[in-house]
C-alpha cells in the first residue's frame, strides 16, 4: 500500500482550491485506508496464539536432542496449521539460555523449553521471571531432558508450572519401546491413535501430592528386565527399580492445571530427532502445546503434515552422520509399521 505525499508546488501561484480540496480528500483517504488496514492487521495478531519455543545448547550429537532444530519444526508445523498460530524460536548459539530480551516474552500465551537439563537447565536461575509469565496464565511446557532439574527451588518451580519432573537419583532413563494403547478422556487425546516408538523414555518421575492437577496423557508399564541391578544416578535407581517390580503404571507425559489458572506440561519423549516423523507422537506433543496456550483443540487433534527426511535433515547443531540415522528405527514394534 502507498501512501499519498502531496508535493508543494515548484513555482508561486495561486493555489487552486478545488485542486486543495480534492487532494486532502484523497489525502484523508490514504490514511484512513491505512489505519484501516492497520487495526485489522493489529486484530488478526491479537486473535493469534503466540508460542516461544526457548531452544538450548547442541547437546549429545547429530539427529539426537535437536533442541534448535526440533523446535524450529515444531514452530513450523503450528503456523502451518491453519488455527491461526505464531511460533517462533529462540536459540542463541553463542550464549544458549533464557531470553535476554523481555521483549520477546510480550504477549505469549506458552513458552515450550527444550533443552540439557539438571543442573544445566535453562530455566534454573530464570524461576522468578518464569513464575511473572505463569501468573498472567502463561502456559509452560518441557521437551525431553529438559523436564529434569535440580531439588531445591528449581524442583519446587517445575512442580508449580508444569505438575511433575525427573528428579535425580529417583527418576530413570533408559531406552525402550512402550506401548501407548489407552488414553484419558482429555483434550491433548484428541485425535491420538495408539502408537508405540522407541525413545528415551524417563519414567518414576517425581510428581504433585496426590498428583494434584496432574493427568497422564502417556502411560505404560516398563518391562521387567528393562534397568541394570547396578544403582547409576539416571540410569537405575533404587525406587526405579522397585517400580518396574511392582509393575507401577509409568506416566511419560502428563498435562497440568495450575492453582493461578495456567497450564502446563511434560513430554519425556523427544531423543531422537527422526521420531516426529511418527502421526500419533508428534500430534500429542502439538495438542499439548495447543492446550497449555489455552486454545482450542479441534477433535482430530492439531493437524500436521508428516515431516519429510529433507526437513528433518535441516538446522542440524552437527555435521551430518549417516550413522546416526536409524533406517531400521520401527523394526522392533511392527504391531503399527
Amino acid at each position: 500500500m502507498e501512501l499519498l505525499i502531496t508535493k508543494e508546488p515548484q513555482t508561486a501561484k495561486e493555489p487552486d482550491p478545488i485542486l486543495a480540496m480534492k487532494n486532502i480528500k484523497q489525502t484523508t483517504l490514504t490514511l484512513l485506508t491505512i489505519l484501516a488496514a492497520f487495526l485489522v492487521t493489529s486484530v488478526t495478531r491479537a486473535d493469534e496464539t503466540k508460542v516461544l519455543f526457548v531452544a538450548g545448547k547442541k547437546s549429545h550429537g547429530y539427529f539426537s536432542h535437536e533442541h534448535n532444530a526440533g523446535s524450529l519444526l515444531l514452530a513450523k508445523l503450528l503456523n502451518e496449521s491453519g488455527l491461526e498460530f505464531y511460533a517462533s524460536v529462540y536459540y542463541n548459539e553463542e550464549d544458549p539460555g533464557w531470553p535476554k530480551n523481555e521483549a520477546l516474552l510480550k504477549g505469549v500465551d506458552a513458552v515450550v523449553i527444550y533443552c540439557d537439563g539438571g543442573g544445566k537447565h535453562l530455566a534454573n536461575n530464570h524461576t522468578t521471571a518464569i513464575d511473572a509469565l505463569q501468573e498472567k496464565g502463561v502456559g509452560v511446557g518441557c521437551l525431553h531432558y529438559g523436564v529434569e532439574t535440580i531439588d531445591g527451588e528449581p524442583g519446587d518451580a517445575f512442580l508449580r508450572w508444569m505438575g511433575g519432573y525427573y528428579q535425580l537419583y529417583k527418576s530413570v532413563n533408559p531406552h525402550w519401546t512402550p506401548k501407548f494403547e489407552t488414553f484419558p478422556d482429555h483434550p491433548v487425546s484428541n485425535g491420538v491413535k495408539p502408537f508405540s516408538i522407541n525413545d528415551e523414555w524417563y519414567f518414576n518421575m517425581r510428581f504433585r501430592k496426590d498428583m494434584k492437577g496432574v493427568t497422564p496423557i502417556l502411560s505404560a508399564v516398563p518391562p521387567l528386565d528393562l534397568l541394570p541391578e547396578k544403582d547409576h544416578h539416571h540410569n537405575s535407581t533404587p525406587d526405579g527399580r522397585a517400580a518396574v517390580a511392582r509393575r507401577d503404571l509409568q506416566h511419560v507425559m502428563w498435562v497440568s492445571e495450575n492453582d493461578n489458572g495456567s497450564r502446563g506440561f511434560g513430554f519425556t519423549g523427544g531423543h531422537f530427532h527422526d521420531n516426529w516423523q511418527d502421526d500419533d507422537f508428534r500430534k500429542v506433543v502439538l495438542n499439548a502445546i495447543s492446550w497449555i496456550a489455552q486454545k482450542e483443540i479441534p477433535e482430530n487433534g492439531i493437524p500436521s503434515e508428516t515431516p519429510s527426511m529433507e526437513e528433518l535433515l535441516k538446522n542440524q547443531d552437527y555435521p551430518p552422520n549417516p550413522d546416526k540415522i536409524r533406517p531400521d528405527k520401527y523394526k522392533d514394534y511392527g504391531w503399527k509399521k
